[in-house]
């Protein structure tokens, strides 16, 4: 499927990789719908790209369909979706602070793997009502992180999120293939997003040179170049794709 004219909705378009995503599509033409929590990100994303800021808590059902509506009575039904909304924590199970609070567990896991699935639902059930182009009707990309399979120390709610988004990914693309739905995965290693944008550069450089190659922090642009090409390319369908120069996280 080319970006030209298609439109598309970014979930967490208004900072980060979300960003970068509505960016390197509007390059290619297409009709972006920003997502974001915050009013104020996703204003000024929609701006920058010319497109449509949608105010939507991911964990939320009306509000998620409500920003969908709006999106399609901008451009039309939208054919892409790029799920980037999530949030991090970190906290030993028990440590100096006692015991891992299964109520910020279960927030973590709502947001990251219930918000990915409440919009991947949600969108998959809009987008069945449209004609096919060519040979498919849309694509689904979500973001998990190599966390899912190297966590490390703290990272137990984290880890166990993105983990759930890496065993969606399959049945998901299986479940939307007679619908000629495609339903991919990114899973982005150490990226140089607004979480690490508040470490100093002697940090940041420490954790760049963990990367095997290229020694660095992943640019958020690299993954929206990831991004484009999945959805240029038919034959991805059911696949997470690491995108972290080979690097495999240590315990710490």
């Amino acid at each position: 499927m080319q970006l030209k004219d298609i439109a598309v909705v970014i979930t967490g378009g208004g900072s980060g990789l979300g960003a970068a995503t509505a960016r390197a599509m509007a390059e290619k033409g297409a009709k972006i719908g920003v997502l974001d929590q915050s009013q104020e990100n996703a204003d000024k994303i929609a701006t920058e790209v010319k497109g449509v800021a949608l105010h939507a808590d991911v964990t939320d059902e009306d509000q998620v369909k409500a920003g969908l509506a709006k999106a399609e009575a901008a451009h039309g039904i939208a054919r892409v979706l790029v799920n980037c909304a999530g949030i991090g924590g970190s906290q030993r199970i028990v440590g100096r602070d006692g015991v891992y609070p299964l109520a910020k567990f279960a927030r973590i896991i709502n947001v990251n793997l219930i918000g990915t699935f409440n919009c991947l639902r949600l969108f998959a059930e809009r987008l069945v009502t449209a004609e096919a182009v060519g040979e498919e009707r849309g694509v689904i990309i979500n973001t998990a992180s190599v966390a899912a399979f190297e966590g490390q120390i703290g990272q137990i709610a984290y880890s166990a999120s993105k983990g759930g988004i890496v065993g969606l990914t399959l049945p998901a693309a299986r479940d939307l293939a007679s619908q000629k739905i495609r339903v991919n995965t990114i899973a982005p290693g150490i990226f140089l997003t607004p979480l690490l944008m508040g470490l100093n550069e002697e940090a940041r450089k420490s954790l760049g040179a963990q990367v095997p190659h290229p020694a660095r922090l992943g640019e958020a642009s690299e993954y929206g170049a990831l991004a484009v090409h999945i959805v240029e390319n038919a034959m991805l369908n059911g696949e997470t794709i690491r995108l972290d120069g080979a690097i495999r996280m240590a315990p710490r």
